[in-house]
This record gives structure tokens, sequence and C-alpha cells, in this order.
């Protein structure tokens, strides 16, 4: 551009705003590409803009949705209808926004074809979590990715890493962490209302009823959509060919896709009580489940059921153990528990003390103490763990893109509790005591089950 014509055009600007009233200063002025004056809003785009996708651009419709991309509009479309097939009043501002904005059906082409994208949300299955956000990152996009952060544990450790490098605002979708019924959790464990705690249950009732889990691999040929980009849904895992068995929601269940209800469910249920008390990573995984679904012995869905076992070491010398639960299992009930008192068989956790326990429910939800006289002890502990002032996860991320607020779940904190997760289903697949040795992630006391924190990715799809 010619100093002319950057002049005039500078110029311009400077004569309306003045005229105007105000001192709004364009962000390219301010600070290169990126920029984001306080009274801006994000150019938003969104990777799986369907599903939960929806739900998340629905909580940013205040912001510029600027682009979308999904393998399958007729799957977007179904998330602006309920089940009668009548409009969603409360998605009507949503669906004119995606009117609006540019679709793709290959992100890839997106991020090219549209360069004024400030943030982007990444709402796919799992298994495409981490190239969709790492790609992202290293254009210098924001990035909200929902949960789990990735499919596998060294896809955790690469996005911790880019979003250390490029210092992009970065969140995971596990809502709960922004709660406060989740951060009073942790005002009161950390403010001893139940004493030294050493022993943790955490269940979830899911896939029971949600997906199918457990099953072989289909084998018909069945034609894609006709407009969906399977390729895309692909992406880094193995081609095979398309079946409803897959798409949508189902691919959960297969492993090559999703990392089955620990996965789903892990970063809501485990969250709090690994964030509490600071566990970190473990020294020591084990894990028993029912059968895995596939063809001569292959690993190709997760079993019904698993259980998993953690052990921490402890600063004080003494282990914290944690166990999880699905498939509609649930932990043997605590001495110090009413019998009167029902488990949400939905999902919960368990925090065991020496002078008490500590239930919660999905999100961290409901926390309560037992016995009675701990619990009305414990309502003095005040309130020491910041609450987030945004509506809503989402927004709360937007707000630190904006420089208003933290962000409340980064890659800081959310690829370290993914990969705690993930080393559960490794546990699961390897079926044997795993010691793990963080600093160089890798499994000392069994290489074999090193293959399971990594995967082969298809040529063109690797991060």
């Amino acid at each position: 551009m010619s100093n002319h014509k950057m002049n005039r055009r500078a110029f311009v600007k400077g004569a309306a705003a003045i005229a105007a009233g105000v001192t709004i200063v364009p962000r390219h002025v301010l600070g290169g590409p990126g920029f984001l004056a306080p009274s801006d809003t994000v150019n938003v785009a969104a990777v799986g803009a369907g599903g939960m996708g929806s739900s998340n651009m629905n909580a940013l419709r205040s912001q510029n949705i600027v682009a979308f991309a999904d393998v399958d509009f007729e799957h977007v479309a179904q998330s602006f209808v309920g089940r009668d097939g009548s409009p969603r009043d409360n998605r009507k501002e949503l669906k004119a926004a995606y009117d609006r904005a540019a679709r793709f059906t290959d992100w890839r082409r997106m991020l090219d074809e549209v360069p004024d994208i400030d943030a982007v949300v990444v709402a796919t299955p799992d298994h495409n979590h981490a190239i969709v956000a790492n790609t992202a990152m290293k254009m210098g996009k924001h990035v909200y990715v929902q949960k789990p952060l990735t499919w596998s544990v060294a896809e955790a450790r690469t996005l911790q890493k880019t979003a250390d490098e490029t210092g992009v605002v970065t969140q995971m979708g596990n809502q709960g962490h922004s709660g406060d019924e989740g951060r009073r959790v942790l005002d009161l464990v950390r403010g001893g209302a139940i004493g030294p705690i050493h022993e943790v249950h955490i269940w979830t009732n899911r896939p029971l009823g949600y997906w199918p889990q457990a099953i072989p691999r289909p084998t018909e040929t069945v034609a894609p959509p006709a407009e969906m980009n399977w390729d895309v849904w692909i992406g880094p895992a193995t081609y095979v060919d398309y079946h409803p068995a897959y798409h949508p929601f189902a691919w959960r269940g297969w492993v090559d896709y999703g990392v089955g209800a620990l996965g789903d469910m892990g970063a809501h249920l485990i969250d709090h009580a690994y964030w509490a008390l600071e566990l970190r990573y473990p020294t020591k995984i084990w894990g028993t489940s029912t059968p895995f679904g596939g063809v001569d012995d292959e690993q190709a869905s997760w079993p019904a059921g698993n259980v998993v076992y953690y052990e921490y070491a402890d600063e004080g010398g003494e282990p914290v153990h944690l166990t999880w639960y699905d498939g509609g299992l649930l932990p043997g009930r605590p001495a110090m528990l009413p019998d009167d008192v029902e488990l949400n068989r939905g999902g919960g956790a368990i925090l065991v003390g020496d002078t008490g326990i500590l239930i919660y429910d999905t999100y961290g939800n409901n926390p309560r103490i037992y016995p009675e006289e701990v619990e009305e002890t414990s309502r003095s502990i005040p309130e020491t763990v910041p609450r987030v002032e945004a509506e809503s996860h989402e927004m709360n991320w937007i707000n630190a893109i904006l420089g208003t607020e933290e962000v409340s779940s980064p890659f800081s904190y959310a690829a370290p509790l993914t990969e705690n997760m993930l080393l559960g289903t490794t546990a699961v697949r390897a079926g044997t005591v795993l010691q793990y040795d963080a600093a160089n992630m890798r499994f000392p006391n069994a290489p074999d089950a090193d293959k399971y924190l990594g995967r082969e990715y298809r040529d063109g799809w690797e991060l």
C-alpha cells in the first residue's frame, strides 16, 4: 500500500471517530494482526459446528461468528430443531449467525481462506482435536477444545508445548471447572474440612445407554451421506469406510476415534479431586475391564465397563489412591456414609479423609460432607478460590482473550489432567500394571505399552 493511500485511510478513520466523539483505534494500528482492543468482539470460527459444538457456539453468539467447518451439514442442521422437528427458540440467533458465516467441509481450507479468524472452537470427535488445535495455534489463533483435550498422551504433551510457545489463550471444555460449586470443593478440601485425604473414588454410568461399546467393527459397506466429507472426518486415524456405527456420536465407543467413558466424563469428574489434591502424574496405573469389542482379540471398541486404579506419590510420604469406575459400576460405601444416603448413579466422586468424606456430583456440583458434625464445622470454611465472573465457560475464554479475566482451564492445566485420564485407558489396553516415568513419558516396567501413548498418523495428517 502506498504511503498516500495509507495516510488517507488513517485520516478518514480518525476524522470519523472524532466526529462520533469516540477514540477507538483500529486493532491493526494498535497491535498488528490478532490484536484485540478491549471494546472489540472476537472473530470466532468453529470446527465441528453441530452437537456439542453448536452448544459451545450458542454460548458465544454475542461474538462475531465468521466461519465454521463441519463434515456433515445435515447433522449441523439437527442442532437447531427439537425432537419433534420444531425450531429451538434458544438457537435462533446462532442459526442466523451460521447463515451469515462462511462454511466449509474441510477445516484446513477454512483456516487458509478466512484470514480474520481470531479464535477457534474445536468440537470434533476426539481423534481430530490435536491436529486442528495445533494447526490453529501455530497460526496464532486462540483455541477452545472440547474435552478430552486429545486422543493420546503424546498429543496432550504436544498441545501444551505449542500453547506455551505461541502464547495464545487456550481453554478445554470442562465447564465444571468454572462453576462455583466445583470451586467450593477446593475451598473445603484445602480448608481441611475432612482432614488429610489419601483415597478417592470416582464413577460414571456411561457408556450405559449413551452409545454402544464392546462391539465388533462393522463389515458391510455403506455409502456416506451425499455431501459428507468422510476423508476429513477420518483425519489422522487409519482409513476405514464410512458406517453409521461411527457417525454421529457413536464414535466415542471406538478405540480409533474416542476414548470411551473415561475420556468423556473424566474431565468432569476427576477434575476437582485432581485439582484440589494437586495430584499431577501417577506413579502407577492398572486396570481391569469387561472384554473389548473386536475380532481375534483386536481392540476395536472399548469395553462396556472398566475399573482403573491410580497411585500418586504424596509429599508427606503416603500415597494417594484414586479409583475410577464406569459402565454403571459403583464403589463400595465408605463407613462414614449414612445408610439412608444414596449415591448418584449417574456419576460422582467420594474423597475419603481422616475425619469425614466429601461427595460431589458431575461437574463438581452439589458438594456435601458426612458425618453431620463434620459438615456443620465445614460451613465456616471461607471462600479462598476465585470465582469465575463470566456467564459461561466459553465466555470466560473470550474474556481472557480480551484481557478482562483469567482463563479457567488453560492447556497448562488441561493437558496434564487429560494425560491422567488417558493413562487410565492405556492401562486398560495394556492389561498389566504400569509404572509411569512421567518425565520421559514411558513405562519402564512395560515398554510394550509405550505404543499406546501415541499413534501412527495417516499420511498428510501428522501433527
